[in-house]
């Protein structure tokens, strides 16, 4: 943006992206009627300004759009784009409607891609990323790092393999660059219509790696599944709170004979499920990561053939020496890391009474 060409809605917006890094938020929310909000370690701060009123929040919003984002915005009523901002780097913002008036929220996806260490995602992460090919779900809530997981994955395929990745984004949050592998990044709505659309010509591109944004529906799913069982790595991300879930969700969608499909190729293609959660620290001052990982053992894979799901968690507490991990073990050893607090753990702990239980 150059603020000295835009209006003082416009140029209020353009200081307002750029305090961001002061913050070191990884949002900012412009809603009517109050001031200008950032979330700080995943908590909303109210900014030190006027309130944002409809007309200012419309503007600074629209004013984001081409003419034919702001046409699809007019039909669907939601959109979401990415953008280069001088100062806060490459933001991604989210449109919607409230009492019939544009709203926006901005997600800043920082330059850099952390370390696993920074992270502080498990070692095998690694290994899941090193695989030949296979179904790899990164599930858990919004806001819980699903996507920086995936690009962090997708930056170690990237440094050791001489592969050709093609990532469905929507949108487009880090642009990756080229090292070991050619790396190729679709738009939804800017280079395909939709992620199953684009998921079926990719498999017409050579593919080593195919990197799906979002699995949001049967079709997509499908076809993730068929690329993962045809010699194609797939990396994907999920809405789910937890690991049972995911699997039960991409199980859950199909019906009848196909649903049986589904169940003998994810039994056959999954490789593992990373479930994430961000808990504050035990001082508030940052974020900190809570993981869930099941590992596609030969036992994992007859539970799933055999749709005995609510066996996987027991499993999963049994099998530690093979490197999966439960939610709710993952807490306590953050609590006991003084990393977050007993209320913390309790609070977003699966079974609460287990935490209880071990802090006596």
């Amino acid at each position: 943006m150059n603020p000295t060409a835009l209006s003082p809605a416009r140029q209020r917006l353009d200081r307002l992206l750029a305090a961001a890094p002061d913050y070191v938020a990884s949002d900012l929310h412009l809603v009517a009627g109050v001031p200008p909000a950032y979330r700080v370690n995943g908590e909303i701060i109210l900014a030190d300004e006027d309130i944002v009123t409809a007309a200012e929040v419309a503007e600074m919003a629209l004013g984001l759009l081409t003419p034919d984002q702001q046409s699809k915005f007019e039909q669907d009523w939601e959109l979401c784009i990415a953008f280069l901002h001088p100062t806060a780097g490459r933001v991604r913002a989210t449109l919607y409607r409230r009492n019939g008036s544009p709203e926006v929220c901005f997600r800043f996806c920082g330059d850099r891609i952390p370390s696993r260490e920074e992270l502080g995602l498990p070692e095998k992460v690694d290994e899941l990323a090193r695989k030949p090919h296979g179904l790899v779900v990164v599930t858990g809530p919004a806001g819980s790092g699903k996507t920086t997981t995936l690009n962090y994955m997708v930056d170690l395929i990237n440094s050791e393999r001489r592969c050709k990745i093609v990532t469905i984004e929507d949108p487009i949050e880090f642009v990756h660059r080229n090292n070991r592998a050619i790396i190729v990044q679709q738009e939804v709505h800017t280079d395909a219509h939709s992620f199953h659309r684009a998921l079926v010509h990719v498999l017409r591109q050579d593919p080593d790696v195919i990197v799906v944004g979002d699995m949001r529906d049967q079709e997509t799913i499908a076809t993730a599944l068929t690329a993962a069982e045809t010699g194609h790595l797939v990396l994907a991300t999920l809405h789910a709170p937890n690991v049972v879930q995911a699997v039960e969700r991409m199980i859950g969608v199909f019906e009848g004979p196909a649903q049986r499909q589904i169940i003998l190729q994810l039994a056959n293609a999954l490789q593992g499920v990373l479930a994430q959660r961000l808990l504050p620290s035990v001082d508030r001052s940052q974020r900190v990561l809570a993981c869930e990982l099941l590992l596609a053992t030969g036992a994992v894979r007859n539970l799933i053939r055999d749709n005995q799901l609510h066996l996987l968690e027991n499993t999963i507490q049994t099998s530690g020496r093979d490197g999966m991990i439960l939610m709710d073990n993952c807490i306590y050893e953050l609590y006991t890391r003084c990393q977050i607090s007993y209320d913390t753990a309790v609070s977003y702990a699966r079974n609460p009474e287990r935490i209880q239980r071990r802090t006596g």
